[in-house]
């Protein structure tokens, strides 16, 4: 079936159509050689009767049913494959202690006593370890944060990351046709995507997009809109997706509290996934693409300012992230659940769900609000890390265990909220703890400004193993940690 699949796939339209035309005549020529009087003393009487008597009725369903195979075969969706993915690793001379970030703090003098006092505060509380990784610039003398500085952290990540997934996959940098970058808060120019075309002299042919402005959902609406592009081709493409997150020139040199919330959260981290839509390459790929849901509550005032880009009195320019964005988050989580459970929830938790509704509703809402089981749906979430604060809000509305949320909190506690990509540092925990089995299904579940909620869902295809370059790979045995 895969060789066939392939076969068709290698032809143009018009080529296709040709190949069916020429069946439909050979067809055509053959069902009148049956009916014809010499041929037709092999087949019963009434049969050749009923034949001939309804010679035209017959070829043209004949025509109309190959023609609707062919119209099936030409428009039908394409599978959408990861190959795999690789999760850049800064060096060891990168990883920020609390005793790195205070240092840092005190000798910039950037800070007064109280902002310097709340970001310890903030920092203790968030549950990031002493081994999460901060730009350079956070080493140097002048402790200043320049467009070189950010340069250098975009493409550092970035080409780390696909150097290691080019080298997993064996797919040489000129097969890409499709490449998608991705970087919330920093967009240089020429863009991140012209710097991967130039470093890696990809083909003129090559279609690039960039976005960026939409925070930690970025690298999930990134994914999603390369699913639509290669479902929608009728050629075999490749696309890659590099997501990153530059927080040097956004680190935030001034005393608003909640603009200074991001120098305690936000940390080091790229990613970098190869999907494809060539179903030869089932046999290889690591996961198959099988949902896809994005809602926006930009329309909403608090929604739309819940993290916000702005300057401060004394004007330096900061993200602020507003007290009621838990509020938001959860409220967005809400209205997103529910569209996404018919998709992907069992029919006996429809059934129970809508059970609920129903007599809550005769009760006059006198009941607690009763949230779907997802994990009926999913053997494995990957729960947006956003902070401390997000992830115990999600797994309080959502009624998950602490078994549920441990990749989403081991991964804050190991490398921060590292924006976008935090969902495939994820993904890596689990595959250097080996508990994805072949067929378990995996949800992605990310957040991002606007206020924007993000979910993808994937099939694995094969059991997931430790590789060489998975992040993980030298601290897993130290997790998951006891407290948090």
């Amino acid at each position: 079936m895969g060789s066939k699949t392939r076969l068709l796939s290698l032809l143009t339209p018009v080529q296709l159509l040709q190949a069916f035309f020429c069946i439909l005549l050979a067809l055509t020529l053959a069902l009148h050689a049956i009916l014809s009087s010499t041929s037709t003393l092999l087949l019963d009487h009434n049969i050749r009767l009923v034949l001939s008597q309804h010679r035209i009725a017959l070829f043209s369903l004949l025509w109309c049913t190959l023609v609707a195979l062919l119209a099936y075969l030409s428009t039908r969706p394409r599978p959408v494959l990861l190959l795999d993915y690789a999760c850049f690793r800064p060096d060891t001379d990168r990883k920020c202690s609390y005793e790195t970030c205070e240092y840092f703090v005190r000798r910039s003098r950037r800070y007064n006593d109280v902002s310097e006092q709340f970001m310890s505060g903030i920092y203790h509380k968030s549950g990031l370890g002493d081994e999460t990784y901060v730009p350079s610039f956070i080493f140097q003398n002048d402790y200043e944060a320049k467009l070189q500085s950010a340069l250098e952290e975009a493409e550092e990540g970035m080409t780390a990351a696909v150097d290691a997934l080019l080298a997993k996959t064996d797919v040489p940098a000129s097969a890409i046709d499709l490449l998608i970058a991705t970087c919330g808060m920093f967009a240089p120019c020429p863009s991140l995507t012209s710097l991967l075309v130039h470093h890696y002299r990809l083909p003129e042919s090559t279609t690039t997009y960039n976005l960026s402005g939409m925070g930690c959902s970025s690298g999930a609406g990134a994914i999603d809109l390369a699913a639509r592009i290669l479902k929608s081709s009728r050629k075999i493409r490749y696309a890659l997706v590099v997501i990153t997150e530059s927080i040097s020139l956004n680190w935030y040199f001034g005393d608003n509290r909640s603009m200074l919330v991001t120098n305690c959260i936000f940390r080091v981290g790229t990613a970098a996934v190869l999907i494809t839509n060539d179903p030869a390459k089932r046999g290889v790929a690591k996961m198959e693409f099988l949902h896809s849901l994005r809602t926006h509550h930009g329309a909403d005032d608090a929604s739309y300012r819940a993290a916000y880009q702005e300057e401060d009195d004394a004007g330096t320019v900061g993200v602020a992230l507003k007290k009621d964005l838990i509020r938001v988050a959860g409220e967005g989580l809400r209205a997103h659940i529910r569209l996404l459970a018919p998709k992907v929830l069992p029919w006996s938790q429809l059934i129970q769900y809508a059970y609920h509704v129903v007599t809550g509703w005769v009760r006059k809402g006198d009941q607690k609000q009763k949230v779907p089981d997802f994990t009926t749906a999913f053997e494995h979430m990957c729960v947006h890390t956003g902070g401390k604060a997000v992830i115990e809000s999600v797994g309080r509305l959502m009624q998950l265990d602490d078994s549920v949320t441990e990749p989403a909190r081991m991964c804050l506690h190991r490398f921060g909220n590292t924006s976008s990509s935090l969902v495939f540092y994820e993904l890596a925990y689990f595959d250097a703890k080996g508990r994805i089995k072949r067929g378990n299904k995996i949800w992605m579940l990310a957040f991002g400004t606007g206020f924007k909620v993000c979910s993808l869902v994937w099939r694995a295809l094969r059991d997931s193993v430790m590789e060489p370059d998975n992040p993980w790979k030298d601290c897993i045995h130290s997790y998951p940690m006891k407290t948090w």
